[in-house]
């Protein structure tokens, strides 16, 4: 049964609530992340989906993680400025979460794939709030297998 995160609540990097349907109409690539991963060179991949397909409704939503080999141990200021000088990033950096809180048990649930294994697995989610696809952390953000899927999520 597809999972709808719609009425899923996150924060922003401000602090402020919000619910991932605030994206409506959009489609998201929600992706936990870290700096100091041998996957950060994704970030450049991310910036390269968010100006390529943000034009047509797609946004990338990056959720810092120091889950997995304490990778992203800095405040969010230092990882916004890190991503901003090194990679450019200019899609939406969210506030630093663990697995455990929202919105990664929800978008886990339904999937035979179980828990969130390592930093920059990422979960493609439709316009109306449905997660559509999961991709694990070596699938490269410029990959056919992730392009495809955004490009039919769009047309959707």
């Amino acid at each position: 049964m597809p999972v709808n995160v719609a009425d899923q609540m996150v924060r922003d990097a401000a602090g402020s609530e919000r619910r991932l349907g605030d994206w409506a109409g959009q489609v998201l690539l929600v992706v936990n992340v870290a700096s100091r991963c041998g996957f950060t060179r994704q970030y450049a991949g991310l910036q390269k989906l968010q100006e390529t397909y943000g034009p047509r409704g797609f946004t990338v939503l990056a959720f810092p993680c120091n889950d997995f080999g304490a990778q992203e141990p800095g405040s969010l200021a230092e990882i916004e400025q890190f991503c901003s000088t090194t990679y450019g990033v200019s899609f939406p950096l969210m506030a630093k979460v663990s697995m455990a809180e929202s919105p990664y048990p929800t978008l886990t649930q339904a999937d035979p794939a179980g828990p969130v294994g390592w930093n920059f697995e990422k979960f493609l989610i439709g316009k109306e709030g449905t997660v559509l696809h999961r991709f694990k952390s070596a699938v490269e953000p410029e990959s056919a297998e992730l392009t495809s899927a955004i490009e039919a999520a769009l047309a959707a």
